[in-house]
């Protein structure tokens, strides 16, 4: 009988911490609904300065999918658990936000709670965006109603059971969410605060440049050392970065403007828009993103004249390869061929191109990048149109494969890649193309 009323006991006691813990995770009201604001009685001075700060935070990178429907949603986004699609956040009262409060707004933005008290999947980094000020919250808030309602679904999530339960959420917020406003530091200057507010809270970098765990948490001990996200391989930019030259201020500021700089390359996939929207910030702002994230790198005197004598030397002269520089490997062999009759006439020392010994696609730890450029191409930045790339749409896998393993075993002294089939097999099912 003692038994079974201990047994009954801590059964009970079980029962009521669930519930309990229920109830909490559900705290959240609901926000009464507002009428969508008349677009005519919006601060026009909060609406420019509120779209200044969507260009800084890239916001139409995830909630566009359609330059003829802004931020109308609909945009998948690939995770370790499922497809999360974007929202729409255009000001429609139906399908977007347009009968959102400034409050319910807020909220979101800091809390990841939604207006009606659901959770938000963090793939919506609000994990960053909790830190922006409550004065630029406001400005978001009066730039997105002041657009155009797009009546536009958004559909629904597809993940699976347990990720589905949004309820869950509020264990996760729990690990690894840690709400509050941006903190400048007091021993730094005003510049490099500027620049740490723009990259931690608005622009949100490290939610793609930074490794995450088996929960989806940014392991912030490995800030910026570069992780697999989307089909793409979000290149280290601290100490992780594998550019074999070390990143200069004007680098960078030509970087972040343009997409391109002479010594490191071209912006592709998702950094070419991101890139797009910053060059509409005030340069005084890049250059404060560029102080912040330089100061992250660290002086590991390598020696440039070396660097740059090497991509010299492994430049291409022509299409032509004489007989005693063939290589004796049948597959390297084979992807030299290939790159001296496809690739060399744009890749080699009199092009005006990065000479390949110097693009993190090639030194990087994941050939992801380059195969995805070499399938699909590259459509530039707005700031640099003449740098696109052609795809090649009809190369098949064991082809791409040697092309790939050549170029990393001739533009680099790096160990060859180990993950090529894994890397082609993603950007095949990434660009559905049909492979060999």
């Amino acid at each position: 009988m003692k038994i079974r009323t201990i047994l009954f006991g801590t059964a009970a006691v079980v029962m009521v911490a669930g519930v309990g813990l229920v109830v909490w995770a559900e705290r959240h009201p609901a926000l009464a609904p507002v009428d969508p604001p008349d677009p005519d009685t919006l601060d026009s001075a909060l609406v420019e300065q509120g779209e200044m700060l969507a260009a800084a935070g890239y916001c139409s990178s995830c909630h566009t999918t359609s330059s003829a429907e802004p931020y109308a949603g609909g945009r998948p986004m690939e995770t370790p658990f499922g497809i999360v699609y974007a929202t729409n956040i255009s000001p429609d009262p139906e399908t977007g936000i347009g009968t959102w409060s400034e409050e319910a707004f807020k909220r979101a933005m800091h809390e990841g709670i939604r207006d009606d008290g659901a959770y938000l999947y963090p793939a919506f980094p609000y994990d960053h965006f909790t830190q922006i000020t409550d004065e630029d919250i406001s400005a978001l808030y009066a730039y997105f109603m002041a657009q155009e309602p797009i009546r536009a679904e958004t559909p629904a999530n597809e993940l699976g059971f347990p990720f589905n339960i949004r309820t869950l959420l509020a264990g996760w917020n729990l690990l690894y969410f840690t709400p509050g406003r941006f903190a400048p530091d007091p021993e730094r200057g005003e510049e490099w605060n500027r620049g740490a507010y723009l990259v931690e809270a608005l622009g949100h970098c490290g939610a793609c440049h930074t490794p995450r765990n088996a929960f989806g948490a940014r392991e912030t001990a490995r800030k910026f050392e570069g992780a697999r996200v989307d089909g793409w391989y979000a290149t280290g930019i601290g100490p992780g970065s594998p550019s074999p030259l070390q990143w200069s201020e004007w680098a960078m500021v030509n970087y972040l403007i343009d997409g391109w700089d002479r010594d490191h390359g071209i912006a592709a996939g998702p950094m070419t828009p991101v890139v797009n929207n910053l060059a509409h910030l005030p340069e005084d702002d890049i250059y404060d993103m560029a102080e912040y994230l330089l100061s992250f790198q660290e002086d590991d005197g390598r020696d440039h004249e070396a660097i740059l004598a090497l991509a010299e030397e492994r430049e291409f002269e022509s299409q032509t390869i004489p007989e005693a520089d063939l290589l004796d490997d049948p597959a390297l062999r084979r992807g030299q061929e290939r790159f001296a009759g496809s690739c060399a006439d744009c890749h080699r020392r009199v092009a005006d191109t990065t000479p390949l010994a110097l693009v993190s696609s090639v030194t990087g730890p994941d050939p992801i990048n380059l195969i995805n450029v070499t399938i699909d191409g590259i459509r530039p930045p707005d700031g640099v149109p003449d740098k696109s790339m052609p795809r090649f749409t009809t190369i098949g896998d064991e082809e791409l494969r040697d092309l790939v393993a050549f170029i990393r075993h001739h533009f680099t002294d790096l160990p060859e890649w180990e993950d090529i089939d894994e890397a082609i097999a993603t950007a095949r099912q990434t660009f559905g193309r049909r492979s060999d």
